[in-house]
């Protein structure tokens, strides 16, 4: 991992953002999806787990959960989590710890910019995975920076729109040092996160539209969906009335590819 996005984490930030907002958002689907394909007491990969926001609930709900994630103090973090084992590691070289009955890929695809590193770790995720077993992996959409600028004062500095539309060029957000905006990535276009997976020999099973548009509500809205029930569950049927959607799936901020190992 480039110590620009090892720094990036250090600050805290995925921590807190999966909290409130367009963040919980994606994290209530996230788990909405992934659970489909988790049978009770699955052996669960989580990999580039972080500090462990995935693995607590999937603990929680009765999976054996091993996170692998490239930053130490991630590592540590989780590993405190009750029912969570972690250790530092690579996606495109993972411990033969095998196999598993489900892989997450939840962060490492769009923070590996080449192509070939991409397949490397869905591979990787293949590898440690048992016959008929499944590989999630989520990506940030492609239009994730321009819509970002709708929403927040990011366009007010003159640099944002050449990042935004070398992103939309090559699918790579190279912010400047000195800026809050996310830290560098590969953002995807919706098809590209499944081709990536069938040249690394997996069956897609399909991809996942997490927040549709909603995302692009401001936060204060959407925190007040959360405390209404109505509005609440209303919410969360559009997102899976559409999550597969071919005209929604660009709006997404974050998507999620799923393939199973023949």
């Amino acid at each position: 991992m480039d110590q620009e996005i090892r720094d990036f984490y250090a600050r805290g930030f995925e921590r807190e953002r999966l909290r409130g907002g367009n963040g919980r958002l994606e994290l209530l689907r996230t788990q909405e999806v992934v659970r489909r394909f988790l049978a009770p007491r699955s052996r669960v990969l989580d990999v580039g787990g972080a500090t462990g926001v995935h693995a607590e609930w999937l603990a929680a709900d009765g999976h054996d959960v091993l996170v692998v994630d490239p930053v130490p103090s991630h590592v540590e973090a989780a590993a405190a989590l009750p029912g969570v084992s972690a250790v530092v590691g690579d996606a495109r070289d993972l411990p033969d710890d095998g196999p598993f009955d489900v892989v997450l890929l939840l962060g490492p695809l769009y923070h590996l910019l080449e192509r070939d590193d991409r397949v490397r770790a869905w591979r990787e995720a293949s590898r440690v995975l048992r016959p008929g077993g499944v590989v999630a992996g989520a990506v940030i959409g492609r239009l994730a920076a321009l819509h970002d600028g709708l929403r927040k004062e990011f366009p007010l500095d003159t640099r944002y729109r050449a990042l935004v539309e070398h992103s939309m060029a090559t699918g790579e957000h190279l912010p400047p040092a000195d800026t809050p905006w996310f830290t560098t990535a590969y953002f995807h276009r919706p098809e590209e996160a499944a081709d990536e997976a069938r040249a690394a020999g997996l069956d897609v099973v399909g991809t996942f539209g997490l927040e549709g548009a909603a995302w692009m509500l401001p936060n204060a809205d959407l925190d007040a969906l959360y405390d209404d029930p109505v509005r609440f569950e209303y919410l969360m049927w559009s997102l899976r009335e559409t999550e597969s959607e071919p005209s929604v799936l660009g709006a997404s901020a974050h998507l999620i590819a799923v393939a199973a190992k023949p």
